[in-house]
């Protein structure tokens, strides 16, 4: 490829059926307990992927010199990631396809996948296929095919997923034995993988049998229930689960001894359907796309209940909220059409949240997204005058912002709860 050409005009590479066989699909890291679980779900289908975890100043610069700052945080540090793991030397560069997601709607992450291809064929990786993972039919890959079971597992992946994260963000802070909730997560893990590996642990009766059982390990961990400070964390999709997206918030919270909640990944993939169904039904659109859509909310709704029913027969741990009682508590606060920026839902978590005891609440918001910004700016003073016991702190991500100024501000929120605490 000559130097003079603009990667505007460079053909767009496709991932080939071809490709399954020798190719590698590298994928970032978001939910380090789902991801690792999807992992199995694809790799027994025959698609060899790897989750890269590589972060620091080095990735973070990387990806600044090949995409535009003014693009979302999520993009640049995605971006350092793959061209860092490129220059690792670890993968053939010719055998290596990329992996990333095209939420659609009002969210710039649907260009994230353009600007990647650009910022690689600057780097001089013209070669490597960009594979989008969307629902909404946005790119298609003639190398990705997924059969019938394997999406139902990936369902059973969320469900097992956002299972091990509630149990042991519940147990962790109170163990007694430092790192067994950490070896009861690893184990499961390991058992599930397993089961995925063989083709099975994707089915209702499957997931209520297993979900019984991991309720009970959790439950006998030995644990000192001492009264901890709670806080929620919310906000943006992929700052409110990446380890290097929002600076290894979670082990800060672990130092300052407090307990934390991070919403389900499943709540957030239903309400996203949800918000789809409600457009085509305000806004009109095709019938047949009205009926699928139905149909697949029909199926969230079913996972979503059997994941709270099972954790709700163990008093000891808190389950999540349905979407759908959610979706009543935004009345009065945001109109239920709004769903740019976690929309309504970010609104009514905090408000749930508050009541089930986590009302010191960290809202996470990456640079760049606007959406994001707006809804919580445009929320968060109607929401606390709605429940004056919420304690909240909007913390911005961005290349520049240092991790001592993010955490210093955390401090102040946390002081503010620990007083409060204190004198109940």
């Amino acid at each position: 490829m000559s130097k003079n050409v603009s990667p505007h005009y460079v053909k767009k590479l496709m991932f080939t059926k071809k490709m399954k066989k020798d190719y590698t699909i590298l994928s970032p890291m978001m939910c380090p307990i789902h991801f690792r679980l999807l992992k199995k779900v694809f790799e027994r289908v025959g698609y060899k992927v790897e989750l890269m975890e590589n972060e620091g100043p080095d990735v973070i610069q990387k990806g600044l010199k090949y995409v535009h700052n003014d693009i979302c945080y999520p993009c640049s540090l995605i971006t350092g990631q793959m061209l860092a793991t490129m220059e690792s030397g670890k993968y053939d560069p010719d055998k290596v396809a990329m992996i990333i997601t095209q939420s659609g709607g009002g969210c710039r992450d649907s260009n994230y996948i353009n600007l990647m291809r650009k910022a690689f064929i600057r780097a001089g990786y013209p070669n490597v296929p960009f594979i989008s993972a969307n629902t909404w039919n946005m790119e298609y890959a003639p190398g990705i095919f997924l059969p019938p079971v394997t999406l139902l597992q990936s369902a059973a992946g969320l469900v097992f997923g956002d299972c091990l994260t509630l149990l042991s963000n519940q147990v962790r802070p109170y163990e007694v034995v430092k790192g067994s909730t950490d070896a009861c997560v690893d184990k499961w893990i390991s058992f599930i993988s397993d089961k995925f590996s063989k083709g099975r642990a994707y089915t209702f009766k499957a997931m209520n049998k297993y979900l019984q059982e991991m309720c009970k390990d959790f439950s006998e961990i030995e644990i000192n229930k001492v009264p901890k400070v709670k806080v929620a964390i919310l906000g943006e999709l992929y700052l409110k689960y990446s380890v290097p997206g929002n600076n290894h918030l979670e082990e800060f919270l672990t130092e300052q001894d407090c307990e934390y909640y991070i919403p389900t990944v499943l709540g957030f993939g239903a309400y996203k359907t949800n918000g789809a169904l409600e457009d085509l039904r305000t806004y009109g659109g095709p019938l047949w796309k009205r009926i699928i859509m139905e149909i697949v909310m029909k199926y969230y709704f079913h996972v979503e209940d059997t994941l709270i029913k099972n954790i709700e027969k163990w008093p000891q741990f808190m389950a999540p909220k349905r979407v759908n009682e959610l979706k009543k508590r935004a009345k009065g606060v945001i109109d239920t059409t709004n769903s740019m920026g976690e929309g309504w839902y970010l609104a009514s978590e905090m408000l749930e949240l508050a009541d089930q005891g986590y009302e010191n609440i960290i809202c996470v918001q990456p640079f760049g997204c606007l959406p994001c910004h707006v809804a919580v700016k445009g929320m968060l003073n109607k929401v606390r005058r709605i429940d004056p016991r919420i304690n909240s702190v909007a913390i911005e991500y961005d290349p520049g912002a240092t991790k001592v100024n993010q955490e210093n501000r955390i401090k102040l929120m946390l002081a503010v709860a620990k007083e409060k605490l204190t004198r109940e």
